[in-house]
């Protein structure tokens, strides 16, 4: 296997590369930092018996060197990718207690699994120090990572008390975290006012350490410690509180810092554009790679829009029927998503030349318009069978100009066009105000996904469970992609109704489809690029060492 260099990636700047990885308190990722093959710390991510570091590794102060492969530089980000965005799906949705825990505990052991003694694992680190570097890029990406690797820290850390009292002090050691313990004498001076939160055993089993105030926010806003000369008195049963907080402004601190270093490291072409692409990843089921798995049709499919589809979906399906036509982003979008929600060629076919044929003739629709038909469902052109847009692609890709319909309206509608728009589906009051707020605060995944909870009520409870337990299958990939959002609406409305469909019963006119392919037109077709802004990567070997 070849190994890069540091010298051969960037040489004009190797000494501030080389100085950055020598000093713990920059963050950046530098490719290649040895190019010996042999070397004792070269170490495979993708090793089935992965060592584990210590619990203190949790703490991501110390840089991994090792080496590994593009594919597995993408897979492990990938993997903490998941985690991540289920831990913010679950917060979303209100889920916590034993049921945040179950699930989270579910998802780390299929894509990031602890070591022996629920230590660290290479592949743990390897895959926070990627996305750090890849989330370092601006504010919004900034605070969204900080906000979900600190829900992961603290599970983390509670895991480890509820393992027992001699793991936390293990972990408190190894991280190098020091605190002012309080003497016996000083602790029984001030017993009335440390111990107001404990009792009288309690007190007394317990240590306290004197942590300066700012470190102890969290404890302090909730009352749950006595405060006195700037200084917060806090028992050994509250630290977690505290270590979180250390976590907390460590991990801001080297956000901002590999910020300003992003740009040298993303020069290299193998990895630059993952590192750019990774928050537009999409981590989810895709839709779309078999054609009529669903009932849709063209019968129906009018049906469907006014009561299965997302907001972006029913958009475009009320701009074709008014103005007879879709420009091209619009086309591609939509015939996507009918294409995913199940419904085959032929039926769309026929529903599009239907509302086409009211401004044109059969033969300008088919001359014009059925063969990037055809080609979405790889009839045509290259016979790739392509999947349905994911959110993120929607959000991130052309937005809509005059005429237009397609795009994320949470996303490409003003506030007062967005408010109309709810208003007029009969969504006001709480239920409005609160979509509005996340639209305003650029959460716009969480504002569909409030979309689909008030005009489903249950919806986010267990289908067929009778039980009312929290289900992350009900709402899965809800405000992720618009065909889970119907996939999640027809599966509500059919345990409604018992189990009937759409239509059910009722007999659908069909037309005989175009056959005639003619040569495609001008107009280019992006379906040649990847859906959901992956970028193909070669198996060649590196290797990497990465600092926080």
């Amino acid at each position: 296997m070849r190994y890069t260099s540091l010298d051969r990636i960037s040489p004009p700047n190797c000494s501030r590369l080389h100085q950055a990885v020598k000093q713990p308190t920059q963050s950046m990722l530098a490719v290649g930092a040895s190019s010996r093959s042999n070397d004792s710390s070269s170490y495979s991510s993708s090793s089935s018996n992965s060592p584990s570091l210590s619990t203190a590794a949790f703490f991501y102060n110390t840089p991994p060197e090792f080496s590994l492969t593009l594919d597995e530089f993408e897979e492990n980000a990938l993997s903490r990718l998941i985690v991540l965005r289920k831990i913010e799906e679950m917060h979303t949705r209100s889920i916590s207690g034993t049921d945040f825990a179950k699930e989270l505990i579910k998802t780390l052991g299929q894509y990031l699994p602890a070591g022996k003694s629920s230590g660290s694992t290479k592949e743990d680190q390897t895959s926070h120090f990627i996305l750090r570097l890849s989330y370092c890029r601006t504010e919004e990406l900034r605070r969204w990572f900080l906000s979900q690797e600190v829900y992961l820290f603290r599970f983390r850390m509670e895991e480890l008390e509820r393992e027992g009292g001699k793991n936390l002090s293990k972990f408190i050691r190894g991280a190098g975290l020091t605190f002012e313990k309080v003497e016996k004498e000083e602790k029984e001076e001030k017993r009335k006012f440390m111990g107001f939160k404990l009792s009288s055993s309690e007190f007394n089993s317990s240590t306290f350490y004197k942590i300066p105030f700012v470190h102890a926010t969290d404890l302090i806003k909730s009352r749950e410690v006595y405060v006195i000369a700037g200084f917060a008195y806090v028992p050994s049963s509250r630290l977690i509180s505290i270590i979180t907080s250390r976590f907390r402004m460590n991990l801001s601190k080297n956000l901002v810092a590999a910020s300003n270093m992003f740009a040298e490291i993303a020069e290299d072409q193998r990895i630059g554009p993952l590192l750019r692409n990774m928050n537009k990843q999409y981590t989810g089921r895709e839709f779309g790679a078999k054609e009529g798995e669903g009932d849709l049709n063209a019968g129906n499919v009018d049906e469907h829009a006014k009561r299965d589809m997302p907001l972006c979906m029913r958009q475009l399906h009320k701009g074709l029927k008014v103005d007879h036509k879709l420009k091209h982003w619009g086309r591609l979008q939509y015939g996507l998503f009918l294409k995913g929600a199940g419904m085959t060629m032929e039926d769309q076919l026929v529903f599009m030349q239907t509302e086409f044929g009211r401004i044109m003739s059969a033969d300008d629709f088919r001359k014009n318009y059925a063969y990037n038909i055809k080609h979405a469902y790889g009839k045509e052109g290259k016979r790739k069978n392509y999947t349905a847009y994911n959110c993120m692609k929607i959000i991130t890709g052309n937005g809509p100009a005059a005429g237009d319909h397609h795009g994320c309206p949470f996303k490409h509608y003003d506030e007062t066009h967005l408010g109309n728009l709810l208003q007029s589906m009969q969504i006001t009051g709480k239920d409005k105000e609160k979509i509005l707020d996340l639209k305003k605060n650029t959460q716009f995944g969480l504002a569909c996904a409030e979309h689909y909870k008030v005009t489903h009520p249950g919806g986010e409870k267990t289908m067929g469970g009778g039980g009312g337990d929290v289900s992350m299958g009900a709402m899965e990939g809800v405000g992720n992609h618009p065909n889970a959002w119907f996939a999640a609406s027809t599966a509500y409305h059919k345990e409604k109704n018992g189990g009937a469909s759409v239509g059910a019963g009722a007999s659908t006119t069909t037309t005989k489809a175009p056959t005639t392919a003619p040569a495609p037109t001008s107009t280019p077709t992006p379906f040649e690029a990847k859906v959901g802004g992956g970028t193909t990567t070669t198996n060649s070997k590196m290797n990497v060492s990465i600092s926080p």
